[in-house]
């Protein structure tokens, strides 16, 4: 009886407060939660807007040539040479970032003591910290003119060095998400597998590393992401040449460093080459889009519930 009376006077004290900021505050967070859909479609409609301007201008097979131009009398504004060395950098970057970065996440997570965990993993994110400007001059002044003197023919501007630079600069992203999806797996697992006799690296490889995929994969797009979008090392360090090739140790311009080039006031506003910086904001927007798309549906096939 007793109890049933606390209750109802829980009940009657909750009914009875009439707190402003009991009402007012969902609806402050609501909004807050909205800030972030809005400021998405207005990045949206920003990118779609003006690149409706230049696809109305510009047929859609001159944008699958090779020929890029845009500042000459009869400007071409081919994006196949953007796209190429942009998905050359952030490929030669991921093959620097993901067995480093796993390692690393392997080490610290499965190998590694309390005491060295404590020192390794906030120094390896202080990688993290670092402005990716001075990423730029460091593979420009430093990585540039070592890779010279391994590889003849290295470009004074060239493709891999950034890529390189960039994967070192994201090593830390992968390696501490997907540490934290290893520790997540329950120990209660761990445990079973040395019981039966498996050894640390075998339960690492085949318990650990199956049961954690999905933030091991979310860590990878991340960091994918990151390295598609990255700007400042690419535009110091791997040139402004529009020509098209695969020749990773000669200049390229990626997509983002075309951008960050016409924006500094060699495109008008209004003009044609103006316009295009959008569509190539765009493209850039879907390569991303469709790399998260492809990253939740592996994230929810792999996903391990406990």
């Amino acid at each position: 009886m007793e109890q049933k009376n606390v209750r109802d006077m829980i009940r009657k004290n909750i009914k009875t407060k009439k707190y402003f900021s009991d009402r007012a505050m969902p609806y402050f967070f609501m909004s807050m939660a909205f800030i972030s859909v809005i400021v998405t479609f207005g990045i949206i409609y920003t990118l779609i807007f003006d690149s409706v301007k230049f696809f109305s201008k510009i047929p859609i097979k001159e944008i699958f040539s090779t020929e890029l131009n845009p500042l000459a009398q009869n400007p071409t504004f081919a994006f196949i040479p953007l796209i190429t060395a942009t998905l050359l950098v952030t490929l030669i970057a991921m093959l620097v970032a993901v067995p480093i970065g796993m390692a690393a996440a392997i080490h610290l997570s499965q190998f590694a003591t309390e005491r060295k965990r404590r020192i390794l993993k906030p120094v390896l994110e202080v990688l993290a910290g670092i402005p990716t400007i001075v990423y730029g001059f460091f593979a420009y002044s430093f990585v540039t003119p070592l890779l010279a003197k391994l590889i003849p023919g290295l470009g004074a501007k060239n493709i891999l060095s950034p890529g390189i630079v960039m994967g070192i600069m994201i090593i830390p992203m992968v390696a501490s998400l997907a540490e934290d999806a290893m520790n997540a797996v329950p120990q209660l697992m761990k445990d079973g597998a040395l019981g039966l006799g498996s050894t640390k690296l075998e339960t690492t490889f085949k318990v650990i590393i199956p049961a954690s995929m999905s933030g091991i994969i979310a860590a990878i797009v991340l960091a994918l992401s990151r390295a598609i979008g990255e700007t400042m090392i690419v535009t110091i360090a791997s040139g402004s040449s529009k020509a098209f090739s695969l020749d990773i140790t000669q200049s390229m311009q990626t997509m983002t460093a075309y951008i960050v080039e016409f924006t500094s006031g060699d495109a008008g506003s209004g003009t044609i080459g103006y316009y295009s910086l959008f569509a190539v904001g765009l493209i850039l927007f879907l390569f991303t889009l469709i790399i998260n798309l492809i990253a939740q549906h592996m994230v929810r096939k792999y996903r391990e519930v406990y």
